[in-house]
């Protein structure tokens, strides 16, 4: 055995033995603390009982194998060891070891009882040892009953018990062929007694019965004749009839096998037998553990193999997954069943007997105050009081159905009940009732179903539902634009309607309209990125991966519609990002930065005035003082409005991009690092606090959403990425509305996908449950990887799900079960991106080149505000945008308009150096007087126009994307900057905006001359300043007009203070005593005088 690993050893080789094996094997795979031994008394590896019936039909005990032998020896690393035909007969507790019936002693560390039952035969029964006597439970049993019956054509075979076992007997012997008749013996009214009610076990009854058995029913054996050489001939019950009979086969019951431990001192159960072990399957002796039928547990053994099966989750949950997670307790198991009984569907689960003998559990919601006892008199006159539940029964007597459901009183919650005939809803009720969870739907649906409700397309919208609120676009405005053949792709739509070029938040309906109208057109819907590329980027992706593409150039040679082509706004970041997931390089390096999104160029979000929001990473809301201290020092050194965010981290606005550097450094040097709150990536892993603090908590949320923001931090996504792990089923952190959410269960953790909050919420859908949690960071590695590699761009997972063939059944397919074969790569290749991990903002502030670009301009090191600031609740924040801040003057225009032009030197030309070797070129922001201009150098050619774009009046024109129109070169189209705020594109060449008819900017002449500088074309600066000026066209204090909640506060009584700080003064007013009686007269007078909305507050 390896130095180091514990052994247990496995006493019993059957299904809830082998289960153990493999849940144990599976689960320490990676950790590999454990080697297992295993001693089976039967000759044979581990069968599957439940399916005996089958062995009456092939005779072959391999195809009643739970594994192949090569299972057994295809085990690594000598994990595994297995001795057949081989019994144990002592039990040495002080020494660790057991003793073999072949005198072979085997120590253990860990010993694991699982020597199940044996078959009851009623020895107290006169004949109970003749020839023809069997019982129904090994497959030896059965090669016995087999060989017997062969000998008895024409002659009557008996079964006694007419339970789950018993009609099973009865099946494998009208199978065999060999008897006239075979005869079912009941003691009770009706068969299945222990699993259904009267009714339906009556219809079970008459279903055995037309199929060529006789059931006996309320008959009880009181003697078996036998014949001279005690051979079976017929059966007396004890109300005096007879019945010939030739074999009989006892299933009635099964007997824990409990001796080993009885006689080895382990304490059992004397009533009813079976060891006594804990709520963690733990005997009455420390390392000795017992699971499946020979266990007792709080007095109960169980004769199904599901709560063996489960008391197998808990044991290997507890040995390998304890230290990640609260140890699991068995609870109250489940003692569903579902089957097919000669022929009959049969189902019953949960509390099925909850209206005959009262519920056995409740939710706590369900439970009602307890009434007073009634007295033993009128409970005889009167009988028992109804149990606290309501049943809902369908019959069908026509196609021989039968349904039962039990619910509380109130119909919020299902408590179990039973099926015959048609038990299709079995799965999805047996959740339903275990977790106990409030019904949604009226109780009859669950019988009668539910009318199905239209696909979420939007073709339920009306033509005149709005969709873009940002432009007010409605639905119509879409679709008329593609009926009339106006516009063929989104962008078109984009261009013509001006829908998504605001916030962006309704392109996923829009997107879903357009193509809906196309298809219903009969046209093609192209899912290509933009004009430049035939391809999606799923496609893209692949093409780049497979070929080992990383630079923008050699993707368009490769795939490209024009080799040489600057490409656009829309398929430069969505490379940008394919090469960030793939290759994890700096994305401010040379080759890369110019593709980058708005937010990425710069590692911060742009704000509305320009500035930058700083967001250190607080990986699961985990922050220590020392670090919250830096943050509020930075913040007020640099005059930064903080807040909390709804992801557990704090945000700081208004930080100067001539600031960034010296923040992030101190922040850096406190030991943080970037919160990626700029980048499509993970942004964060929300937690509750879980088994950390709360007392409610089961599982270490905190520590499980560490370790998964820790791992999956910086990686980059077709779109933002958020977490959230729950520590119990209050659901504090919200994880189902997360694109992966955990909540913690007593086995480990439920996995959800495909949720967001946003423009459309989507309630994230369970893929995985009761995931151990060494094996969460698997399935997530596999699903976030598949969802990288196949997704569209900018498709959060909720659409991607959504529109993903197959939906959740196929993504389960792929992820769990590998149908594709990819999991391997999918694990692989999430590892080496964890692995190649470095801190982008620490990196930026060591690379002088990437530090250097963290200027407001490139001429000069002044600063200018671009914005006025305001005081909100003591913070400073930009000024509100006026409902219309575009500049619509003619811009473009003014170039006719000067006095006079003259050269004017602007800035070296090395730092130009490279630009025609990357797509979209180098640009910068100079400043002449109080004028800001943006310089660019595309292709070979320089480009100079304001700064300013005047759509909302911000200075960021040349932090802006460089594209074409067109996808070929050859057009000679000039290019276009597309604005970082809202993608306004203006072209560079005559300043006319592509997509706003009614924007324009200015243009200038630009040249390089032999000194070394960049010449540019402008007049006197007096006269630009009159024009273009940063004073003249920033937007000021009060343009907005009063706040957005000024009337608000006046309704509330409010007078807002100097700088807007009321917050913590509501309804405050001289002479309110805190502590002194609240009479409540207004109220009360204003319901005397007739109430209504005119007696209430002037709203």
């Amino acid at each position: 055995m390896a130095v180091g690993r514990k052994k247990i050893v496995v006493v019993g080789l059957g299904m809830v033995g082998i289960s153990f094996i493999e849940k144990l094997l599976k689960l320490d795979a990676r950790s590999r603390e454990y080697n297992v031994v295993v001693v089976g008394e039967e000759p044979h590896l581990a069968y599957n009982r439940v399916g005996l019936t089958s062995f009456f039909e092939h005779r072959k005990i391999e195809n009643l194998y739970l594994n192949p032998l090569e299972w057994y020896t295809a085990v690594p690393d000598g994990a595994l060891s297995y001795h057949l035909n081989t019994k144990v007969t002592e039990i040495h507790p002080n020494r660790k070891t057991i003793t073999c019936a072949n005198g072979d002693e085997v120590s253990y560390d860990i010993l694991v009882l699982a020597t199940g039952s044996d078959a009851v035969l009623p020895k107290h029964t006169p004949g109970h040892d003749a020839k023809g006597v069997f019982v129904y439970r090994t497959v030896e049993d059965l090669e016995k009953l087999i060989a017997f019956s062969a000998n008895q054509k024409g002659t009557v075979g008996a079964v006694v018990g007419g339970g789950l076992l018993g009609l099973e007997a009865a099946k494998a012997m009208m199978d065999l062929g060999c008897f006239e008749k075979v005869k079912v013996i009941e003691r009770n009214r009706w068969v299945l007694s222990r699993q259904l009610d009267a009714d339906a076990g009556g219809m079970v009854v008459e279903q055995v019965r037309s199929l060529g058995a006789d059931v006996l029913l309320s008959k009880r054996v009181g003697r078996i004749e036998v014949t001279e050489d005690n051979s079976v001939k017929g059966v007396h019950f004890e109300d005096g009839e007879y019945m010939e009979c030739s074999t009989i086969c006892f299933a009635i019951g099964v007997r824990p096998r409990d001796e080993l431990a009885r006689q080895s001192g382990i304490l059992c159960a004397d009533r009813g037998g079976g060891i006594v072990v804990d709520d963690s399957l733990q005997t009455s002796h420390p390392d000795i553990y017992a699971i499946g039928e020979c266990a007792s547990w709080q007095g109960q053994t169980f004769g199904l193999i599901a709560p063996g099966v489960e008391m197998a989750d808990v044991l290997t949950f507890n040995l390998t997954q304890s230290q990640h997670h609260q140890p699991r307790l068995y609870k109250r198991p489940d003692l569903s069943t579902k089957l097919k009984l000669l022929g009959v569907e049969v189902a019953s689960f949960g509390d099925f007997f909850a209206d005959r003998d009262g519920p056995k559990y409740l939710p706590a919601k369900a439970k009602k105050k307890p009434a007073s006892p009634l007295s033993a008199v009128k409970v005889l006159t009167n009988g028992a009081p109804p149990a606290p539940v309501k049943a809902l029964t369908y019959k069908d007597p026509f196609l021989n159905i039968y349904k039962k459901y039990i619910f509380s009183v109130d119909g919020k919650y299902l408590l179990g009940g039973m099926m015959i005939g048609d038990t299709s809803d079995y799965v999805k009720l047996v959740p339903l009732v275990k977790n106990q969870k409030e019904l949604d739907v009226p109780p009859s649906q669950l019988i009668l179903g539910a009318k199905k409700e239209g696909a979420d397309d939007g073709d339920d919208l009306d033509d005149d539902t709005q969709i873009c609120s940002c432009h007010n676009v409605t639905k119509a405005d879409v679709v008329n634009t593609v009926k009339d053949g106006t516009c063929k792709s989104i962008g078109e739509v984009k261009s013509c309607t001006k829908a998504g070029t605001g916030c962006g938040g309704c392109m996923p309906l829009v997107t879903s309209i357009f193509n809906k109208t196309m298809k219903d057109m009969g046209n093609e819907v192209k899912n290509t990125i933009c004009p430049h590329f035939n391809y999606s980027r799923a496609d893209l992706y692949n093409i780049i991966m497979v070929k080992r593409l990383t630079t923008f150039q050699e993707v368009m040679k490769e795939a490209g519609v024009d080799p040489e082509s600057i490409g656009c706004e829309a398929c430069k970041p969505t490379l940008a990002s394919i090469f960030a997931s793939l290759w994890n390089k700096h994305v401010m390096d040379k080759p890369h930065h110019g593709l980058q999104e708005t937010n990425d160029r710069y590692l911060g979000n742009i704000q509305r005035n320009g500035t930058y929001s700083v967001v250190p990473r607080v990986s699961a809301g985990e922050i220590t003082p020392e670090k919250l201290v830096v943050i509020g020092e930075v913040a007020r050194d640099y005059k930064l409005y903080t807040k909390i965010t709804g992801g557990q981290r704090i945000d700081m606005f208004g930080a100067k991009k001539q600031d960034l550097i010296d923040i992030w450094k101190r922040l850096v040097d406190a030991g943080m690092e970037s919160g990626h709150a700029y980048a499509k990536s993970l942004r964060t892993v929300k937690s509750c606090v879980g088994t950390t603090w709360c007392r409610y908590g089961i599982g270490d949320s905190v520590g499980m959403a560490v370790r998964l923001e820790e791992r999956y931090k910086s990686l980059r996504a077709p779109h933002k990425i958020k977490g959230g792990v729950s520590g119990c089923v209050r659901e504090c952190a919200e994880a189902q509305n997360k694109d992966f959410g955990l909540i913690a269960t007593e086995k480990g953790f439920n996995i959800f996908v495909g949720g967001n909050g946003g423009a459309k919420p989507r309630h994230s859908e369970l893929l995985a449950k009761d995931v151990p949690p060494t094996e969460v960071i698997p399935i997530l590695d596999r699903y976030l990887m598949f969802y990288i590699r196949t997704a569209d761009k900018l498709q959060r997972t909720a659409r991607w799900l959504e529109a993903l063939p197959g939906g959740l059944a196929y993504l389960r397919s792929v992820i769990l079960d590998d149908s594709l074969g990819l999991n391997a790569s999918l694990e692989a290749q999430m590892q080496e991106l964890v692995d190649s991990f470095f801190d982008e903002w620490a990196e930026a502030i060591n690379n002088p080149e990437i530090a250097a670009q963290f200027k407001q301009f490139a001429n000069t090191t002044e600063t200018v505000e671009t914005m006025e600031l305001d005081t909100d609740r003591g913070q400073l924040r930009p000024t509100f945008w006026p409902s219309d801040a575009s500049a619509k003057e003619d811009f473009a225009g003014l170039s006719k308009t000067w006095s006079s032009l003259t050269w004017q030197p602007m800035l070296e030309s090395s730092y130009f150096k490279g630009a025609d070797d990357i797509p979209n070129g180098i640009s910068a922001a100079v400043k002449r007087g109080d004028t800001q201009l943006a310089l660019f150098r595309v292709k070979g050619k320089y480009y100079c126009t304001q700064q300013m774009c005047p759509h909302k009046r911000a200075f960021i024109l040349s932090d802006g994307l460089v594209g074409t129109s067109s996808s070929s070169p050859s057009t000679g189209e000039a290019p276009y900057v597309s604005c970082p705020h809202h993608k306004r594109n203006y072209d560079l060449s005559n300043g006319a905006c592509k997509n706003d008819s009614e924007l324009s900017i200015a243009t200038f002449e630009v040249e390089e001359r032999d000194d070394g500088m960049v010449y540019v074309k402008l007049p006197p600066v007096e006269e630009l300043d009159e024009k273009l000026g940063t004073k003249k066209w920033m937007v000021k204090s009060g343009e907005a007009g009063e706040g957005q909640l000024k009337e608000l506060d006046r309704k509330l009584g409010l007078e807002t203070p100097a700088g807007g700080n009321w917050k913590g003064h509501r309804a405050k007013k001289p002479g309110v005593k805190p502590h002194a009686e609240n009479r409540m007269r207004r109220p009360v007078e204003v319901m005397a005088g007739g109430g209504g909305c005119g007696s209430a507050p002037d709203w």
